[in-house]
């Protein structure tokens, strides 16, 4: 029997007094299911190839996004949170960047936890980042909300005309990665 929905299953209704009544994930822990994304299905995909390969597929062959650094990163499984901040430098430093430097930084975890976290260890303010929506009414798994993020990284910075921008996630788990990326003029 196929099951269908007439709406979106991860979105649900609730209340601060709702959320307030959740357990802990962990006994003696404050984390709770309120602030975790909800399991979904999908698939996605970049092309990353020669500029001149790029032209030729480009929507719009004014805009070039490069990248400059690639970062992963384990922490273990009970300390999840931590994996995105060392995924997160080792991508500015490939890309020869500080936090600093990045215009826009966009996240995609599966517990909120993970990026107060993330804000706390490397100084971003919480208000600056995912200025566009967090990914936690996405859904979960990583590799398409976490491309999907990252398009929305490209998005923000070319509605900006251009900028560096930082992306790191965690996968569940304990494993994280980032990239830097920077949209300009081709």
């Amino acid at each position: 029997m196929l099951f269908r929905s007439a709406g979106d299953e991860g979105v649900s209704q609730s209340t601060p007094e709702g959320l307030a009544r959740l357990a802990p994930v962990m006994a003696g822990g404050s984390v709770t299911y309120g602030g975790q994304t909800h399991p979904a299905d999908g698939n996605a995909g970049l092309v990353v190839c020669t500029r001149e390969r790029a032209r030729e597929l480009a929507t719009d062959p004014r805009i070039a996004v490069r990248l400059h650094g690639f970062g992963l990163a384990r922490a273990a499984l009970a300390y999840m949170p931590e994996a995105t901040v060392p995924a997160a430098q080792r991508a500015l430093d490939q890309a020869g960047r500080t936090v600093a430097q990045i215009d826009a930084v966009k996240t995609h975890n599966p517990f909120a936890v993970n990026d107060l976290y993330f804000c706390g260890q490397t100084g971003v303010a919480l208000e600056a980042m995912n200025r566009y929506g967090c990914s936690l009414v996405w859904g979960h798994p990583q590799a398409p909300m976490g491309t999907r993020a990252i398009i929305e990284l490209i998005e923000e910075l070319a509605l900006r005309g251009g900028g560096w921008g930082l992306f790191t996630g965690c996968a569940a788990g304990d494993t994280a990665m980032a990239v830097v990326l920077e949209v300009a003029d081709a």
